[in-house]
């Protein structure tokens, strides 16, 4: 197959590029001669091109497209949101269709069902909210509404929904927990109690190689490691790959959800534009419990888990020892 990537230079896109090579003739966005070599060192030729101008010309002759570009940042305005995951997906749809590709793969999240609240053993009949709290639900929502929409008329669209990924290349979550234990900010929200379902990037690519050939379209599937544990259990161990000591202070969710709201709002007034120090996303899913059932994947994906949680912690941990 020939197959474009967008979001190839970052953590998610960059391991499918890897791994697809191997088997397939890969293409990839490239907003830069920055990223014009790092996707070339993965495996791809660089199409120059982003998501503001990307047209037809950029996939022709490609037979499937896998959109991983996305705002993931938890803080920003509803303007840089919007503009990166629902129009920078709404131009790849249209500039697909205009190509004549066949297949469409977004990588979505389970974020875009997530309302602040717990999820306990959802699956894909789950639907929104018919409120959004969050611009990363809201926008991923409705960028996957766009790509679901857009199946037939030999077009074929699917959505991936991963739930907490993790992995090599991180370069959101552990950074993240590293920061704040670095600042002395860290503490978990009720004891680190909350569930959580969990997605290796390596058994992401995975199911993301399979929806090449097999899922219906017009349909989403989540897709985790097959496990799930407490936050302290996962995030815990997660930290300790990297032989930082985990911190044991603990906060009430009672306490810290009115409190992230708060400074969040107040950083928002006079540093627009930088990260806050409490995230009201970070601590809202921190505080819940959010565990996926996985059964359509594993049905008509034929998705099983390559990696266990085990495996990959020691494969990080060995990873960081050796430097």
């Amino acid at each position: 197959m020939k197959i474009f990537v967008t979001g190839a230079s970052g953590f998610v896109g960059g391991h499918v590029v890897e791994r697809l090579a191997r088997d397939h003739e890969m293409l990839a966005m490239a907003r830069s001669s920055r990223s014009e070599a790092v996707v070339r060192e993965r495996g791809a030729t660089p199409v120059r091109c982003d998501l503001d101008g990307i047209g037809p010309e950029a996939l022709a002759g490609v037979d499937a497209v896998i959109h991983c570009a996305a705002r993931v940042e938890d803080h920003g305005t509803r303007a840089q949101f919007w503009a990166a995951n629902v129009e920078g997906t709404r131009r790849v749809l249209e500039a697909a269709k205009a190509a004549g590709v066949r297949r469409f793969i977004h990588v979505g999240t389970e974020a875009a069902i997530f309302s602040g609240r717990d999820l306990v053993d959802v699956d894909e009949t789950h639907p929104y909210p018919e409120h959004h709290r969050f611009l990363y639900s809201e926008t991923k929502a409705e960028a996957e509404r766009l790509v679901l929409a857009a199946n037939g008329e030999g077009l074929t669209t699917l959505s991936i929904r991963p739930r907490l990924i993790w992995g090599p290349r991180d370069a959101s979550v552990l950074p993240a927990l590293l920061d704040t234990i670095e600042r002395g900010a860290f503490a978990w929200i009720d004891g680190g109690r909350p569930r959580t379902s969990t997605t290796h990037v390596v058994n992401l690519v995975h199911a993301i190689e399979l929806a090449l050939t097999r899922g219906k379209g017009g349909r989403a599937y989540f897709v985790t490691d097959g496990e799930d544990s407490t936050y302290r259990e996962f995030l815990g161990r997660l930290i300790a790959t990297t032989g930082v000591e985990v911190p044991s202070r603990s906060m009430p969710a009672a306490v810290v959800r009115p409190l992230a709201w708060l400074v969040e709002r107040a950083w928002g007034l006079v540093r627009p534009s930088s990260r806050p120090p409490l995230s009201h996303f970070a601590v809202a899913m921190m505080a819940s419990t959010v565990t996926i059932d996985i059964g359509r994947a594993r049905e008509e994906l034929g998705y099983a888990p390559v990696i266990g949680v085990d495996e990959g912690l020691r494969a990080l941990a060995s990873a960081s020892r050796s430097g």
